[in-house]
């Protein structure tokens, strides 16, 4: 059994090999999965157009503002701490970018998706899903009010553990634009030892996925703040997510 210092020595090894990349290796060691994630045939031009005949349709019409409080999709409260997570899509000349559909999941406090596939052993939360979505006004600001998600095991190694995060999708103007990426929260002890964040090998480019503590966005005695921008291109483009590549 892979030990999580075997995985950290490869971390390490690996930080002192390439030259960091601001983007996550598509074939990273130490994420053992990884190479099964991303292509492996030579890509094949397709026509933009003719993909939005039969890829999956996203519409912006019909997203209701509640949609964005993650809190109130159910009858009872959820459990956890209550955050609001804030910030900008921005191209990659600082410019805003106006109503773009941005949506988000996540684990409840306990650290377990409402999802059949997931089966760590800690409870469901009935009054959290862990799904919401919003469009940016006209300035780029999105806004979500949600509870803080736990950190949770998985497979990749004995006694693996993924730091706390959020999912965040945005589709610019059609399907093939679609960026996924994480959100993770600042001072996470777990952020050394998981190999999917260290799959980003610039230590600067990792830091573009932590969110930082926001006291003016901290609501009193309802919720603590957070404010993570998010950068579409450019040398500031927030670095995708491993687990689901555009």
């Amino acid at each position: 059994m892979t030990t999580q210092a075997d995985i950290t020595r490869e971390i390490q090894a690996g930080a002192t090999g390439e030259l960091p990349g601001q983007q996550p290796r598509l074939d990273y060691p130490p994420y053992r999965s990884s190479i099964l994630r991303h292509p492996t045939k030579a890509l094949q031009p397709v026509d933009p157009e003719g993909v939005e005949l039969w890829a999956p349709c996203f519409g912006h019409a019909d997203v209701d503002d509640a949609e964005a409080d993650l809190t109130i999709q159910h009858p009872g409260e959820p459990l956890g701490s209550r955050i609001v997570v804030a910030g900008r899509v921005l191209d990659g000349d600082g410019r805003p970018v106006p109503h773009q559909l941005v949506e988000i999941w996540q684990a409840n406090a306990a650290g377990r998706y409402a999802h059949p596939r997931d089966q760590h052993p800690a409870p469901l939360d009935p009054h959290f899903t862990g799904q919401g979505r919003c469009l940016t006004d006209a300035d780029g600001r999105y806004r979500f009010t949600t509870i803080q998600p736990g950190a949770y095991p998985w497979r990749n190694h004995l006694n693996a553990w993924r730091p706390a995060h959020i999912h965040f999708s945005l589709f610019g103007t059609d399907f093939t634009q679609r960026l996924v990426t994480q959100m993770y929260f600042p001072g996470d002890p777990l952020f050394a030892l998981d190999p999917i964040f260290q799959s980003i090998t610039d230590p600067q480019a990792r830091e573009l996925l932590v969110a930082r503590y926001d006291h003016e966005l901290t609501t009193p005695e309802f919720a603590l703040g957070y404010r993570w921008d998010i950068v579409l291109t450019g040398s500031h483009r927030t670095p995708l997510d491993p687990e689901e590549p555009a």
